[in-house]
């Protein structure tokens, strides 16, 4: 196998590996929002890259191994799908981001601003569209190629960079001031901070998808830009992962109950319930636990049974010897 085929069979499986790698995370993400009763806007966007991400595997399956099967026409149609499908799935990828900062925003002068910036993403998103359009069109002589590939050359890759670099820094800055508001530990702020700065790979991988347009490297590029289509949606989606797994974490540290035994007298004191909230940012949900004050009290063996009327609305158990052989409950 000589070292140009081997280099295609790579690009065919990152090609195909990557997206599906993306669809997979993406539909667990749905499926743990529609678990949990929480699917919002977010979600929608997410659902809009998935459906975007799977069209461009076909798509781009056809071009690159069944593509003379078609007349030239119908291959610069594909290569036209192509182009126009990658930033579908990176600029959906990041507008489904930013929604999940609004939705656990409060209403506010933030929340409106990160709306707005969402409309600013669809704009750019357009025009970056566009702009691949009538740089083509500007220079038709490709699609005479046996696999039509347009030249995009310097304009389309700085404008990428620059709205690139744009849209991850946005996506990175805008939870800090929503985490330094809410009440967490500084490894929760640090943990919640970490996965949405994973945003920053995004530009990483879009600056080296940008020079390969710029070194006009056919190959190269098509492999850059599966790795970057597939690392936004994939890192659209970490939130909600990652918040999936911690909470299987917590459960499964949580310390089993200790058998009960028997005593004297167990006083349960239901003192004014104190209700303790609990804030989750990454599950976008409040939990609130009542808790109550137990007190053991050993009472002398020839005490009757204690039933209190007073504000405290105590309970006691007392342990009757001959009855079920550890105790009979009388509720107050």
């Amino acid at each position: 196998m000589s070292p140009s085929n081997l280099t295609t069979v790579q690009a065919d499986v990152l090609n195909t590996v990557m997206p599906l790698v993306a669809a997979i995370v993406t539909s667990f993400r749905l499926y743990c929002r529609a678990r949990q009763g929480h699917l919002w806007i977010d979600d929608l966007w997410a659902t809009f890259a998935m459906l975007f991400i799977l069209t461009l595997l076909i798509v781009n399956w056809i071009y690159m191994e069944a593509y003379e099967k078609y007349p030239q026409g119908t291959r610069v149609a594909l290569y036209y799908m192509l182009i126009e499908l990658f930033p579908a799935v990176v600029w959906c990828s990041r507008i489904s981001i930013l929604l999940t900062v609004v939705r656990l925003t409060a209403p506010g002068t933030l929340r409106k601003i990160l709306i707005r910036t969402t409309m600013v993403f669809v704009i750019l998103w357009a025009v970056l569209s566009a702009q691949v359009l009538w740089t083509c069109e500007d220079e038709p002589d490709w699609k005479t190629e046996p696999r039509p590939q347009c030249d995009f050359g310097k304009n389309v890759a700085i404008a990428q960079i620059i709205t690139d670099v744009f849209g991850d820094t946005v996506l990175i800055l805008a939870p800090f001031r929503l985490i330094y508001k809410v009440r967490l530990t500084k490894a929760q702020k640090i943990r919640i901070l970490a996965i949405f700065s994973t945003s920053a790979i995004t530009t990483v991988v879009s600056l080296v998808h940008a020079y390969y347009i710029l070194s006009n490297e056919g190959l190269k590029e098509a492999m850059a830009a599966a790795v970057e289509t597939s690392v936004s949606l994939i890192v659209a989606n970490l939130n909600v992962v990652v918040a999936f797994f911690l909470r299987m974490s917590a459960k499964d540290d949580t310390p089993s109950p200790v058998p009960w035994q028997s005593s004297p007298v167990i006083t349960i004191g239901s003192l004014p319930i104190r209700r303790h909230r609990f804030n989750d940012p990454l599950a976008t949900t409040t939990i609130g636990i009542d808790t109550t004050t137990i007190r053991l009290t050993n009472l002398p063996e020839a005490c009757p049974s204690a039933l209190k009327s007073d504000n405290t609305d105590e309970i006691s158990l007392n342990n009757i010897e001959g009855k079920q052989g550890g105790g009979e409950l009388w509720g107050a």
